[in-house]
């Protein structure tokens, strides 16, 4: 079944943080590169990992591509043909991984923003001082190979501004290639101050994007989301907030403390949301917890 049917047909239940489980593994992902790394050092541990989330209950496997762009692998002397093909193992890691577990599942290979790449904080931020024409050329590359690969969509995630989200559309619009759009967000606005409703229109009519909604967030700020996206586009809504606590791209590190994304799961399911999972801080144990509530009666 194409992932856009399931969704209308009842709520699907997404992985956690790839970071996450590979961090609870024992995985030093200090480098620039982050999780991606490991496409080079480790790829079975990538594979693990989905593996973790797909037997705690997850439908959906996010591919290890978020931080994985021409650009960042340029720069550890890759050539673009061996970074297509590592765009590509993210992928078949992802599926090697699903076909190991009984029950229909759904991989959607990651297309993170520009700010990813920069390894600075920067897409909680946004405002990168490009412009649309220019982040397209950086986007279009890596969402054509992920395109043409296995993966049944695109996960386009934590993008923080209007102007990003429109440089992906211009690429994905008329090439068939399914997509979910997700914002990373902040009191009712994207990271980058502008108005939600806003954000969510630039997708209405754009036959390739499937859902729309938000991830690497506050729990707190997914309720409002939701029904915004909802309310605009009419599109199934996608939410896999963070734990609650805050990154600090100084330290390196996650600091605060941690909500359990469960508990309010079935507010953002009543609200609209149909695609339900974690991201930072989110672990497999976090997504069985959310398994096990949305399939409660009260679910």
């Amino acid at each position: 079944m194409e992932l856009r049917k399931a969704v209308t047909d009842d709520v699907v239940v997404l992985d956690g943080g790839m970071s996450t489980a590979l961090e609870l593994a024992g995985h030093d992902l200090s480098d620039s590169l982050w999780s991606a790394r490991l496409l080079l050092a480790d790829p079975d541990a990538i594979r693990s990992a989905h593996l973790a989330y797909f037997q705690a209950g997850a439908q959906v496997a996010i591919t290890s591509s978020y931080q994985a762009t021409f650009e960042g692998f340029a720069a550890r002397g890759l050539s673009r043909a061996e970074t297509e093909t590592l765009l590509r193992t993210s992928v078949s890691l992802a599926r090697s991984a699903a076909s190991s577990v009984d029950g229909e599942r759904w991989v959607a290979a990651s297309v993170g923003p520009y700010g990813a790449m920069l390894a600075d904080g920067s897409e909680y931020r946004g405002r990168y001082g490009l412009s649309v024409s220019r982040l397209e050329e950086f986007h279009r590359p890596r969402i054509e190979v992920l395109a043409s690969s296995d993966a049944d969509l695109l996960a386009v995630e934590t993008i923080p501004d209007v102007d990003e989200a429109e440089a992906v559309l211009r690429v994905v619009a008329g090439s068939g290639a399914p997509i979910w759009l997700s914002y990373s967000v902040r009191d009712g606005r994207t990271c980058a101050g502008q108005d939600l409703a806003e954000a969510f229109a630039v997708a209405a009519g754009v036959s390739e994007v499937v859902a729309v909604g938000v991830n690497c967030c506050r729990p707190e700020d997914v309720e409002e989301a939701v029904e915004v996206a909802h309310r605009v586009t009419g599109l199934p809504v996608v939410v896999y907030p963070n734990s609650g606590e805050q990154w600090n791209a100084t330290a390196r590190a996650w600091e605060g403390g941690a909500v359990p994304v469960a508990e309010p799961a079935l507010r953002w399911v009543a609200a609209g949301a149909r695609l339900v999972g974690g991201c930072c801080q989110v672990g497999p144990s976090g997504i069985a917890r959310l398994t096990e509530v949305l399939a409660s009666p009260k679910g």
